[in-house]
């Protein structure tokens, strides 16, 4: 007999390359979030504050949540999920673009040391995008408390000892998890010599090296 967990699996393998072409697609998308997703358990907590002027961080904002955030003046939302073609970007796409809010996309990790390349992409996106903005993972625990570390230390000058602040229990983040890598990234940064994140990030960051001393310890 198969098992619900493998049930589970197989559905969300099903709806990884989902689209919005049918209400029928749109039904199925919007059970995936509720359901799969833990959409069900957003829908009474957010997760969200501002961290900084501006800035904005919460856990994946559904359609009613994205409609709230255009009323509050967020121009721009940054989801650190990714930009593929799964349920909950093609929904949270449709609905940015009904309510006037571009919508731009990094693909971070949280339970394994972030590359490179898309924490200098990330970085990117805060000098261009408009503000005021929002920036959300699933959960608005993990990557979205790495984010708005970075932002900042990078966007506002912060020192890291502030920084930390965003990885820390009020937002359900605890480094004694699988996503305590994101605090050993800090804490390298903090024991370093380099002049600010961004010169650390390119001449001494290496994420292998630093998810293999993760491991071990």
């Amino acid at each position: 007999m198969t098992s619900f967990g493998q049930r589970l699996r197989r559905w969300r393998k099903a709806r990884q390359h989902n689209t919005l072409a049918s209400p029928a697609d749109r039904r199925q998308a919007r059970r995936y979030v509720h359901w799969v997703d833990h959409g069900f358990l957003r829908n009474l907590w957010h997760n969200q504050s501002e961290f900084a002027p501006g800035a904005w961080r919460s856990n994946y904002p559904d359609e009613p949540r994205i409609a709230r955030l255009a009323q509050m003046g967020i121009r721009s939302i940054i989801t650190l999920r990714g930009t593929g073609p799964s349920p909950f970007y093609l929904l949270e796409q449709e609905s940015c673009t009904r309510h006037g809010i571009a919508l731009h996309g990094v693909a971070l990790q949280s339970r394994a040391a972030p590359r490179k390349e898309a924490l200098q992409a990330m970085i990117a996106l805060f000098r261009e995008v408009e503000r005021p903005l929002l920036i959300h993972c699933k959960s608005g625990a993990d990557r979205a408390g790495l984010a708005s570390a970075v932002y900042l230390m990078v966007i506002e000058g912060a020192p890291v000892s502030r920084a930390r602040r965003m990885l820390s229990a009020r937002y359900i983040h605890f480094r004694w998890t699988r996503t305590g890598v994101l605090d050993m990234l800090l804490d390298d940064y903090a024991a370093s010599d380099a002049p600010d994140f961004e010169t650390w990030l390119a001449r001494d960051y290496d994420a292998a090296a630093l998810q293999a001393r993760f491991d071990a310890r």
